[in-house]
């Protein structure tokens, strides 16, 4: 764990002070950038850094935690872990996502490039993971106060604004997973009206997963993690209940399904 270290931003300010945040996928280029923002922002008591590494170091504030979106027995444990720690959660980040890996699993340019197993993979992490962390984490989140739980999508998830083709397995999971956003959204208001679901997309950002495919992003337009994550970060406080449900870009514009 590093030494504690000033703070020095607002961020999340809408929630209140004090705040409990847990970030999953925090070991990913912008899931790390998310906790050290967070660990310097006043409104924030407690992070939860939650990867498939577990213990790692992390913010003086920042607790890690084991976590691997292809086993639910792991997602409900770490679930335990944090609710065994504070009494409720503030903000749930699902900062997680898959494109590409050294199994050769790559983003199909034809539906001759189509394959079950590579299919499975993709959605395995993007839609069926994220469902399976909503489903033990919801009952962590505060249902007296304004809540929230954000997740990692892709403008190239939506239907509307396809025009390009390609990457159907990324695609797919990505819609799939705008679905499941919209459903949990509805189901969370009922809980606790003052909660938002979202989507977000971080733009096109300097890590692994979007490393092969950057040579045709237009200047000024690859974020470095840490801008990335300010932007997302921002977006959510900025939101209202009336949000929820929703898809937004880094920049705040809402997307279409």
């Amino acid at each position: 764990m590093l030494s504690e270290a000033p703070k020095k931003n607002l961020l999340l300010q809408s929630f209140g002070d004090s705040i409990n945040v847990a970030v999953i996928g925090a070991n990913g280029g912008i899931g790390q950038a998310l906790v050290e923002q967070l660990s310097s922002s006043y409104c924030v008591e407690n992070i939860f850094s939650l990867s498939r590494k577990g213990n790692h170091d992390q913010p003086f504030n920042s607790k890690s935690i084991y976590i691997d979106l292809e086993d639910e027995t792991s997602i409900a444990n770490a679930a335990s872990v944090i609710g065994k720690t504070v009494h409720e959660l503030d903000v749930v980040c699902v900062a997680t996502g898959i494109l590409h890996s050294h199994n050769n699993l790559l983003p199909e340019k034809s539906w001759k490039s189509l394959d079950c197993g590579s299919m499975e993979a993709i959605f395995r992490i993007n839609t069926i993971g994220p469902a399976l962390v909503a489903k033990h984490f919801l009952p962590l989140l505060s249902v007296k106060k304004r809540s929230a739980l954000a997740i990692l999508t892709a403008k190239v998830g939506s239907i509307s604004d396809n025009f390009l083709g390609g990457w159907y397995s990324y695609r797919a999971s990505k819609a799939a997973l705008n679905m499941i956003i919209r459903t949990l959204s509805i189901e969370m208001a009922r809980r606790n009206a003052d909660t938002v679901c979202v989507g977000l997309h971080p733009g096109t950002v300097d890590t692994h997963l979007s490393k092969p495919y950057q040579r045709g992003v237009e200047p000024g337009k690859l974020f470095s993690t840490t801008k990335s994550a300010g932007y997302l970060l921002e977006v959510l406080d900025s939101l209202s209940p009336n949000n929820s449900g929703f898809i937004y870009s880094w920049d705040g514009v809402e997307l279409p399904y």
